[in-house]
Order: structure tokens, then sequence, then C-alpha cells
């Protein structure tokens, strides 16, 4: 079996997986939460440990602020992880509620600058090389703000912090097309997100959230057309039914998530060399915080894997043959391949537990941080 390329692959699970979060409705506690960004990085830890496929974590700001970002980067990297992509939190200060790098008000638009660049001089301290905005910025009502006004706000603010970058510093401009707002989001597309980082330079790539799209949307399409040109610098992996969804990633459509892989595979863009950062951004509402994430990263490797036994060589005869059917079963014959086995063969080889989800629930790790967590306050959503 082909698992050319699996060695170094790994995908970066987000600091807020570990909190406690719900619905527009109410919020569910669990017992064991952290309750500070180091517990949330030992829960991280725990990921890594059973899979060897999670040896980064990113955070949020302000949510995950410290007084020493040189002690927080020591601890991680005691635990056996490093500190990842850095994000910055828009969504949740009074003076953003018409926006903020397109706020009507130019004091309003600095502020959210001036978060960004101390988002960069956190990124200096952890040795984070990747600052990820997603912009909740958008409109309720036509004629509420212009539309292109708003455009030239985000332009102009973009450039102020793209100008702040490092050399070794890159941004990572998400998108979503509905929510919080409803009639225009700022940034509510790939082709947007990819124009703005066009303008701004080689060091602003795009980030695809599998859950930002409508129904319908060849997600795979756009995987293809960002890698071409060089501008897919992370995705945010979940899954979804109708929406936004933070689901565990393949939770909907396992098939999605393998031709959108195969994509990945096609282009060699699977490899470190490509520079395409794969991360969750999945918050557990029901299920357990660890175990939910062991799976997630567990089903994007188990997706790759099926990926890597497309027989290019087949497929590329069917296409240029015409040959409909003939290529389609390529693929087909490739996801339907049971990797489950091989991949639990090749943990084992490398002193991994065959099955990480049951070794984690027999380590008593889940028990003993609920003993010990006591008091203080849980880290979670407000909502």
């Amino acid at each position: 079996m082909n698992l050319d390329g699996l060695d170094d692959f790994t995908v970066e699970v987000p600091s807020w997986a570990y909190g406690n979060s719900g619905t527009r409705f109410k919020v569910f506690a669990s017992p064991g939460v952290p309750r500070n960004p180091y517990e949330k990085i030992a829960d991280a830890a725990q990921v890594h440990r059973t899979t060897g496929l999670a040896p980064r974590v990113s955070l949020h700001i302000p949510w995950d602020v410290v007084d020493d970002w040189g002690d927080l980067r020591a601890y991680a990297e005691k635990q056996g992880v490093r500190l990842g992509a850095v994000n910055a939190n828009l969504f949740q200060d009074d003076d953003y509620k018409l926006g903020s790098l397109c706020h009507p008000d130019p004091a309003v638009r600095d502020k959210a600058v001036r978060h960004h660049l101390d988002c960069l001089e956190i990124m200096r301290a952890t040795g984070s090389a990747d600052l990820k905005i997603w912009l909740p910025d958008g409109l309720n009502y036509p004629g509420q703000d212009s539309l292109r006004g708003r455009q030239d706000r985000l332009a102009e603010s973009l450039r102020r912090i793209y100008d702040a970058l490092g050399e070794d510093q890159r941004i990572l401009l998400e998108y979503k097309f509905f929510e919080p707002y409803f009639y225009s989001m700022d940034i509510p597309d790939w082709g947007t997100s990819l124009l703005h980082c066009l303008a701004l330079g080689e060091r602003a790539t795009v980030v695809l959230d599998t859950g930002h799209h409508a129904p319908g949307t060849n997600i795979e399409f756009i995987v293809m057309q960002l890698l071409r040109q060089g501008r897919l610098g992370a995705f945010d992996f979940n899954s979804r039914f109708y929406a936004d969804d933070d689901l565990i990633v393949g939770a909907a459509d396992p098939f999605q998530l393998f031709r959108i892989m195969s994509e990945i595979v096609a282009a060699g863009a699977h490899r470190p060399e490509s520079r395409v950062n794969f991360m969750l951004d999945q918050c557990h509402n029901i299920e357990e915080k660890i175990p939910g994430q062991i799976r997630s990263v567990l089903n994007v490797e188990q997706a790759l894997a099926k990926a890597l036994q497309i027989d290019q060589d087949a497929l590329a005869t069917a296409q240029r043959e015409g040959d409909v059917l003939g290529a389609n079963a390529v693929l087909m014959d490739a996801y339907e391949t049971d990797v489950r086995g091989p991949l639990a063969d090749r943990r084992e080889a490398r002193g991994l537990p065959r099955d990480p989800v049951a070794a984690f629930k027999a380590s008593g790790y889940a028990a003993t941080v609920t003993a010990e967590r006591v008091g203080g306050t849980q880290a979670g959503w407000g909502a």
C-alpha cells in the first residue's frame, strides 16, 4: 500500500477545541475542562501523544493571553508540541459592532489593526509564522454602509498589517459566505480573499474552511484553483450539514474530504514543502473534547491515505481516452480501499497505539484532570 508522504504529514489543533462550547441557546460544561492556556496545551499534547499527527497548537488572542510567552512556548515544547498559528479575535468587542477592519470610524479600524500588530509580536515570541485573520465584518441591511467603501477600508487595513510582517511571517486570510451578518459579508468567498491576497503580496494566502460555503459548492475545485496560484495557505477542517457547523471533520461527508485530499495529493501539497498548514477549527459541543480531536486528525489521515491509493497513471490514461466511467472507477477504487489496518500497523511500528482513542481512554488522563481541575473558571465560549 502506498503511504508515501504520510511520515511528514501533520495537522494543527486549536486551543479553543478543549474549552466548553455549545449553540446559541446554551454552552454545555464538562468536568476537567482547561482553565488557562497551559491546561489547553496539556490536553492538546494528548492528541499528538496518541496519534503522532498533531505537533502544533493554534492560539486565539485574547482568549489565550499569558504574561510570559516565552514560558508558554517552553511549556508547550516540554509537552512535546509547538505553538502554531495565532488567530486574531475581532468578534467579541463592543467596538466592532459595525465592523473592525472595515468599520466606518478610523479610530475603530486603528484599534483592530493594533490588535493584529500585537498578534505579530506574540508570534515573534512564540515562534509562530502564521497570522490567521477571520473577518466577521459585514452588513445586515442594504444601504447600511457602502459595499465598495468597506472594501477600500479593508484593503487599507490589511496593507498596514501586511507591511508589519516579519520576513518569516505570513497572513492567512479566511472567508465566510454568511454569519454573523446576513446581507453581505466583507470577505464572503475565496475570490474576495484571493484578490486581497494578490494585492498584498506573496506572504498573503487564503484559508479554506470546509464549512464556510453555500450548499453544493465544489470545494475541491477551490482547492485546486488556489493551489494553481500558490495561494492556499491553510485549511480549517471541520464538517457541516447546513451551515458552519464545527463537527468532526468528515462526519457529514467523508467522500467530500477524500475528494479534497485527492486534489491535495495530485499537487503534492500534502508534503511540508508546500507550506499548506492543515488545521482543525472545531468546537466540541456534546462530545468529549480530546477524543473528538483524536478522531478528527485520524479522519484526515485516513482520507489522505485513501487519496494516496489513486492510480494516477491509470486515471490519466482514462481521462485522455475519454473513459468517463473508467476514470471515476479509479477514484472509487481508492476511496473504497480499507486503509485502517495498514494505518494501525504503521502507528504500531512507530511506537504509537494502534487505536489512539482507546489508548487515551485507558490512560486515565481524563479522570486525573477532572480531579485536579477544581475551582477557577473553565475556558469556553460566552454564548
